[in-house]
């Protein structure tokens, strides 16, 4: 039996062991793309590159030799340009999986992107693959992209983490992008939590339903069904102010005359005298004017300073049932009342 006749039964048997209905489909397993798959490699030599920022340089610097081992063991080679900030991966004679220069691509732009070695090198596995969402362009005002940014990182990166745990992914949100690197299902579920919250949809509804979908996906009964009834719904509320009635403006009566001019400064000078007088009578009228109004303030002040030393008027009538205004004293009901103390006083001791 010849390589191409085993491999194509060892299929056969794959697809006989994950047979079953249409909906589970998806439960077909890939066949791994091995080295005898592609014995003469490839044709042409392929290469990418890419910029990064200064910032990055002194922690690219440090962990290139790693990059370069990690990519040796696929047969790829990889350059580092310090002087121009480039980054360049390319195949050669060796290579024989197509593909893997995509990955070392997407290795070389998660490092760019502040992605840390540990993380970005994970890309490299078949399992594996990263998304770049760009979320500068989604939200027109500063001061709104950068709430909704924070919203999506949470108090304490506490958002962003259950994110992490609820679609296996690592995310990553650095200035205008947002690098995210797992499975392809939860980077499809990150993209779309990304995209809305800068549409101002709060990111925990979204959580929730990723919570509930967890928890539904335990349960065989539930698994034929369909689970909208079970996931909140996100309603926009519509806040503006109720705006107020207009007043309506009451018509001018229609006159065929243009209106009065107003007086400029020269006219009303003109009408007081003033642009007559020389600059020496003009200073003397400010000074004068100035004095005056001075002498009005401080006599408004010693008024109110004086206000509380002023004699109440004792010609007025005192008001009735006041003891401290009658002329006579009962001095019996006072005797009365200092025996009664005493009395208490005493009681008490």
């Amino acid at each position: 039996m010849s390589d191409s006749e085993s491999d194509t039964n060892d299929q056969a048997g794959d697809i006989e062991h994950f047979s079953g209905p249409v909906e589970n489909a998806w439960l077909l397993k890939i066949p791994e793309f091995k080295k005898e798959d592609n014995p003469q490699g490839l044709a042409e030599e392929s290469s990418f590159s890419c910029l990064f920022p200064k910032y990055r340089e002194k922690y690219i610097k440090e962990c290139w030799p790693l990059v370069e081992k990690a990519l040796d063991g696929h047969h790829l080679k990889a350059e580092l340009d310090l002087i121009q900030g480039n980054m360049t991966v390319k195949t050669t004679r060796n290579t024989w999986d197509p593909f893997i220069i995509l990955k070392a691509r997407d290795l070389i732009k998660l490092l760019s992107r502040s992605v840390p070695f540990e993380q970005a090198v994970k890309v490299l596995d078949d399992e594996i693959s990263c998304d770049i969402i760009k979320i500068k362009n989604l939200v027109r005002n500063k001061a709104k992209f950068v709430k909704r940014r924070n919203r999506l990182i949470g108090p304490n990166g506490c958002t962003l983490k259950s994110l992490e745990l609820l679609t296996n992914c690592y995310v990553l949100v650095q200035g205008a992008t947002v690098s995210a690197i797992g499975p392809y299902k939860g980077l499809q579920c990150v993209r779309k939590v990304v995209e809305e919250t800068m549409k101002n949809i709060h990111p925990i509804y979204n959580i929730k339903a990723l919570m509930i979908k967890r928890e539904l996906m335990k349960d065989d009964k539930l698994k034929e069904e369909n689970w909208e009834r079970f996931l909140p719904k996100f309603q926009s509320k519509n806040t503006t102010k109720r705006k107020k009635p207009k007043e309506q403006k009451k018509k001018k009566e229609y006159t065929p005359f243009p209106p009065p001019l107003l007086e400029s400064k020269v006219d009303k000078e003109l009408a007081s005298g003033e642009y007559f007088l020389t600059e020496a009578q003009k200073k003397a009228k400010r000074m004068q004017e100035r004095r005056e109004k001075e002498q009005k303030s401080s006599n408004v002040q010693k008024q109110r300073r004086e206000k509380d030393f002023v004699a109440p008027d004792e010609s007025k009538p005192k008001p009735k049932g006041d003891a401290r205004n009658s002329d006579k004293v009962d001095v019996k009901a006072l005797k009365s009342k200092i025996a009664k103390a005493n009395k208490k006083a005493k009681m008490v001791k």
